[in-house]
């Protein structure tokens, strides 16, 4: 089987080739190339997943008349003769001489497919279309399941918050301002225009203004730290030697110690 392939421009360059999508011709393209010496293709298929081409483009060949199908699952180029030539002493016959018994040959050279035997649409297509179905079948059949993973649920909507504040920058929902004024009676709007104002004067946003709300009161019930409290610095109390003195000492002794000292000093 010869290596080189070579294409057309009288049917590369038509309007019906080029009006289709860009993956459709480079599944023609890459069809041609792997087609043996009279154009035929056992796996088009594989060709198609290889270069990573949809169903949809092959059914695009076989409707523009591209490529002709039969049941077998073998496809031909329709305008394989008018692409190439091939000498005698490198021509290699094809394999499916039952497929290329239903062909005929137009006066241009391109192969015709005869009815017989060939349903109005035709196998491949079929096979397509029944593949979908099935897929679709089963897809239903998981959908269907209880034990769906709570991945696969659809996500529940976020409740909406409403704007408060004077600068309208607090968000909290229905829920959330329920739990502030239960959490803070007599102060709640005070600590929501806290908050508003501290944001605006600031720029600082807050993912959860709920929480902090909360995170702010737990602060500002904290008794105030003070580093002379924290760090307490011990008194030693000095020994009273004078007195202790006195107290060991007899009246008379007490007496002449006190005369020594004034005549001291």
């Amino acid at each position: 089987m010869a290596e080189r392939r070579m294409f057309a421009k009288t049917i590369i360059d038509s309007d019906a080739f080029l009006d289709m999508p860009l993956s459709s011709q480079a599944l023609y393209f890459h069809l041609s190339m792997r087609a043996d010496d009279e154009g035929f293709i056992n796996n088009p298929r594989k060709i198609q997943r290889m270069i990573g081409s949809s169903d949809d483009d092959l059914r695009i060949l076989m409707a523009k008349n591209f490529i002709l199908a039969f049941e077998s699952g073998v496809i031909v180029i329709k305008h394989w003769k008018i692409h190439n030539y091939i000498r005698n002493d490198r021509f290699k016959p094809t394999m499916y001489q039952d497929e290329k018994a239903l062909l005929s040959e137009k006066e241009n050279k391109s192969y015709s497919l005869d009815d017989v035997g060939i349903p109005s649409d035709n196998q491949l297509s079929y096979q397509l279309d029944t593949q979908v179905r099935l897929g679709k079948d089963r897809l239903g059949k998981v959908r269907d399941r209880k034990d769906i993973t709570p991945s696969e649920q659809a996500p529940k909507a976020k409740p909406v918050r409403h704007k408060y504040g004077s600068y309208q920058n607090v968000l909290l929902s229905d829920v959330d301002m329920d739990k502030v004024k239960n959490e803070f009676p007599n102060d709640y709007d005070e600590r929501i225009e806290r908050l508003s104002e501290y944001m605006a004067s600031t720029g600082k946003s807050y993912k959860n203004h709920l929480a902090t709300i909360r995170n702010w009161a737990k602060r500002d019930n904290k008794p105030a730290r003070n580093e002379y409290t924290t760090n307490k610095i011990k008194h030693e109390k000095l020994p009273d030697w004078n007195n202790n003195q006195k107290k060991g000492l007899s009246d008379a002794e007490r007496a002449e110690m006190e005369a020594m000292m004034n005549d001291y000093f």
